[in-house]
């Protein structure tokens, strides 16, 4: 399956020479198992193992410490920016070029990584350093000139939409069919079409360019954003989910982190905005 976040494409679990099959939207959402010639596979009728347990077959425990690992470095580089590059009238220009440079080389190294054919964990906490580095400069510029409960809120938004989308998506509430995932692939792509349009009316034009950042429409918007993340949110369960179930290898938990991190860091993005937008109309 090849999915994506709003800039960033990214693979599903690959096919390696051991005949482990990546997790292909068409064949799964179908009802096929994309993962057949996998004899280590977990029969998904009975929930037990087709065969003997392979020890480096992905496991949920895999998912959540690769994912602690890369959160944590983006959490830890995002505070190190923060304290070390304070945002003030002084130096505001110099803390936002390095703020927007330290995306940039995040975009790099995860365009890198969807482009190749297995993770790489080095790219990986790599892009969540930059990324983190990015994260820290806007949230210490937004709590300098709105207020530090704004981005405590965006944090609190972020951590109640994963646990909401979680809890649906265990209970079945939300299923990912190839339906949603094509919905899901149009309304993002339209969303990244507008934002662009918007970013050069900015950048050329001046101001806020069509406003669809800022007022009403900025917090229209922010809403869709937060539930297309929601969405991708929804698409990185299921990719775990298959990858479990049908025996992907243990290094491939490495793509689930990669996944999450940056659906994670679109949501809080999305949520900083529209806290900043109701902050600054009291």
């Amino acid at each position: 399956m090849r999915s994506s976040n709003p800039v960033f494409s990214r693979r599903g679990f690959s096919r390696d020479n051991g005949g482990y099959a990546g997790f292909d939207a068409q064949h799964q959402q179908a009802g096929t198992n994309p993962y057949a010639t996998n004899p280590y596979a977990t029969d998904p009728a009975t929930g037990m193992p087709q065969a003997p347990a392979r020890t480096n077959a992905m496991t949920m425990d895999d998912v959540v410490s690769r994912t602690a690992m890369t959160l944590g470095t983006l959490i830890v580089t995002a505070t190190l920016s923060w304290v070390l590059l304070p945002v003030d009238p002084a130096n505001l220009g110099k803390s936002y070029a390095i703020g927007i440079g330290a995306a940039l080389v995040a975009f790099v190294f995860a365009m890198i990584q969807s482009f190749k054919s297995k993770p790489v964990p080095g790219l990986i906490l790599a892009y969540a350093a930059f990324e983190g580095v990015f994260l820290g400069v806007i949230s210490a510029a937004v709590s300098t000139y709105l207020g530090p409960g704004v981005v405590m809120q965006a944090v609190m938004g972020t951590m109640c939409v994963f646990a909401a989308v979680l809890f649906a998506y265990k209970m079945r509430w939300i299923r990912v069919t190839r339906r949603f995932y094509g919905f899901v692939m149009a309304a993002t792509l339209g969303f990244i079409l507008l934002m662009l349009v918007n970013t050069l009316f900015a950048v050329f034009g001046g101001g806020d360019g069509l406003g669809f950042r800022s007022g009403g429409l900025g917090l229209l918007f922010g809403a869709i954003g937060v539930i297309l993340g929601a969405c991708f949110l929804a698409l990185d369960f299921k990719q775990v989910e298959d990858g479990i179930t049908y025996g992907a290898p243990r290094e491939e938990s490495w793509l689930a982190a990669f996944a999450l991190t940056m659906t994670l860091v679109w949501i809080y993005v999305e949520m900083l905005r529209i806290f900043s937008i109701l902050s600054g109309d009291d």
